[in-house]
């Protein structure tokens, strides 16, 4: 089975400016890679981190130097202007899978919930660049976009909800659920199941998420639901996330671990490793 992390990040300057973070100046590919050799897992994909203006190209020195090791969900501009041709052409680079934006601030949620942003739903359409997001409030939104553009396909970060941008834990941290779930009707959205050991007030195995990642794989199913850590925001190792959900998870069947874990991701994002 190969097991691919559908989120972390890498830097190299700078504290996170997220406090959920390890506050570390660096966590680099090195780094990585020792810690997901020692966990079994085999590859992942690096969010670029916003705190490094440097983080992209950490991660393209990473996609080059570790081949099959890594691929990229980066980010530009979200300009028409200036950016259209970009992601026309934005899976030329090698490595590079998608974007990936946060939509929390009221101002990043006033821009989702308008028009301005119907040019880039399409492009990303028309070129087959998949979009993950971090959405919670306006999860409804995400749906109509996702209907208007039934080619585009949409990840939702951190079973839906706010991942280190929240400090609530379990149900507190769940109550978008209802509006996730509506989602699964549509079959161009999918979940990342990325963090849930950072939304549980517990130890491990973490049994306060186990209710709403089974209602997740319930409803979205083992394709479009996608395992991954954001490891520098985890209370526990690499294994331990692999493990919670390998072995600590009775519902999830022993055939479906290989999608949930892995192929699942790189099926819908088109990584070829």
């Amino acid at each position: 089975m190969q097991i691919v992390d559908a989120q972390i990040h890498i830097w190299g300057t700078g504290l996170p400016s997220n406090m959920a973070h390890r506050q570390v100046t660096s966590f680099t590919a090195e780094e990585a890679i020792a810690m997901m050799d020692e966990a079994g897992v085999n590859a992942a994909v690096i969010h670029p981190v916003g705190w490094d203006p440097n983080s992209t190209q950490m991660a393209l020195d990473a996609v080059h130097k570790y081949p099959g090791r890594f691929a990229i969900m980066g980010s530009l501009p979200l300009d028409e202007a200036n950016s259209r041709p970009l992601v026309e052409q934005w899976r030329q680079t090698h490595g590079m899978l998608g974007l990936r934006y946060l939509f929390l601030s009221d101002q990043e949620r006033a821009r989702l919930e308008s028009d301005t942003l119907d040019w880039f739903w399409s492009a990303c359409e028309a070129a087959s660049v998949p979009v993950a997001v971090l959405a919670t409030d306006s999860l409804a939104r995400l749906g109509q976009i996702a209907e208007r553009h039934p080619g585009l396909r949409l990840t939702i970060d951190h079973l839906g909800g706010r991942g280190g941008n929240t400090t609530l834990k379990d149900a507190a941290a769940m109550t978008h659920m209802p509006e996730l779930l509506k989602l699964a009707r549509l079959p161009n959205v999918a979940v990342k199941a990325t963090g849930a050991p950072g939304y549980s007030s517990g130890a491990y195995p973490f049994p306060s998420m186990h209710t709403y990642l089974q209602q997740i794989y319930d409803a979205f199913g083992p394709n479009r639901m996608f395992w991954g850590t954001d490891i520098t925001k985890m209370p526990c190792s690499w294994q331990q996330c692999v493990e919670m959900f390998t072995q600590e998870l009775p519902w999830l069947p022993a055939e479906d671990h290989s999608l949930v874990m892995g192929q699942a991701i790189c099926d819908w994002w088109g990584w070829d490793r």
